[in-house]
């Protein structure tokens, strides 16, 4: 895919620490391309992975190659009418919803604010706990929810607030009812918020080719190697995954980092919530460079990929 480097390096660094993403920007920037290559630049499956995932999809009734292993990360794209029942599950019996046949693979919601309001709100607890519990008539069930959030969205509701040649229609009003369709509390358990920009002709014309997925892939293995050998003694295998009691083993900030991370917070009102995922992303951003220590580098970059609390594009 040409250009958009700034957020294939976004990309990355959400894969290698299986973090939630948003990305942002104008019809036709490429966010829809971007998303549908994840898969490419993802781990393979372990044989527990492709076991619960094809359990889940046995009980679905979905699966489709009669009895073999599902091996491939699932990719999943509900449209944005889609009910709360249809994205976490339900019914008599309950059967699982989209996140649950996300698993261990992603979960792509594009147009973000179009979705109704109570089935993006659904999503807050399966995206703590990676898995939902389903209860009816009676019967309780607990199906996994292991995914990778990917979200796309434009800046506004004409999309194209921002823009270098189109010229935004909107008002400051409807661009914030636009906005306000996503809650707080949703935005902040996605832990990277980036714009992905209308590429120039240059880049559209010029004739170098980009970064490969095979050379992504590499780093995030590498990365991911760094990540199972850290919590191995642990019940997590992520970044993403790490509790308070983690972040104060493993993310420990040196005084130039605790300094700009201190600014952050205190210019850009950031919540505790936010707080613990930007060290969770400097974490990862430091096992990229395969570095013992977060350094002040790191943490700057976690910052700058949290463009919703800059309010850069609103």
């Amino acid at each position: 895919m040409k250009g958009q480097e700034n957020a294939k390096r976004a990309l990355e660094i959400a894969v290698s620490g299986a973090h939630n993403i948003l990305m942002i920007g104008p019809p036709g920037s490429g966010k829809t391309m971007l998303a549908k290559r994840i898969p490419t630049i993802m781990p393979p499956m372990s044989f527990e992975e492709a076991l619960e995932t094809t359990k889940i999809y046995s009980v679905a009734g979905s699966l489709l190659n009669k009895g073999g292993l599902i091996k491939k990360r699932p990719f999943r794209a509900p449209h944005h009418t889609i009910s709360d029942v249809g994205m976490v599950g339900g019914g008599h019996p309950p059967r699982p919803g989209e996140i649950s046949l996300a698993n261990n693979g992603v979960l792509f919601l594009d147009e973000l604010p179009e979705f109704k309001r109570n089935v993006l709100e659904v999503l807050r607890q399966p995206l703590e706990e990676r898995r939902i519990n389903i209860t009816r008539a009676g019967i309780s069930v607990t199906y996994p929810a292991k995914f990778m959030l990917v979200a796309a969205m434009n800046p506004c509701p004409c999309g194209y607030l921002g823009d270098r040649i189109h010229t935004c229609t909107c008002s400051v009003a409807q661009i914030q009812r636009y906005r306000s369709r996503i809650s707080g509390p949703l935005l902040d358990r996605i832990d990277l918020h980036i714009e992905v920009p209308a590429l120039s002709y240059k880049e559209l014309s010029s004739k170098e080719e980009g970064i490969g997925s095979k050379e992504v892939l590499e780093r995030v293995l590498r990365a991911r190697e760094i990540q199972r050998e850290r919590f191995k003694n642990f019940k997590i295998n992520t970044n993403s995954e790490m509790q308070a009691s983690h972040l104060k083993k493993f993310c420990k900030l040196d005084k130039e980092s605790q300094s700009l991370i201190k600014d952050a917070v205190e210019h850009l009102g950031i919540s505790a919530r936010v707080y613990s995922r930007i060290l969770k992303i400097a974490r990862t951003i430091a096992d990229l460079d395969e570095s013992d220590d977060i350094k002040v580098d790191h943490v700057a970059e976690a910052i700058q990929y949290r463009i919703l609390d800059r309010k850069l594009l609103f």
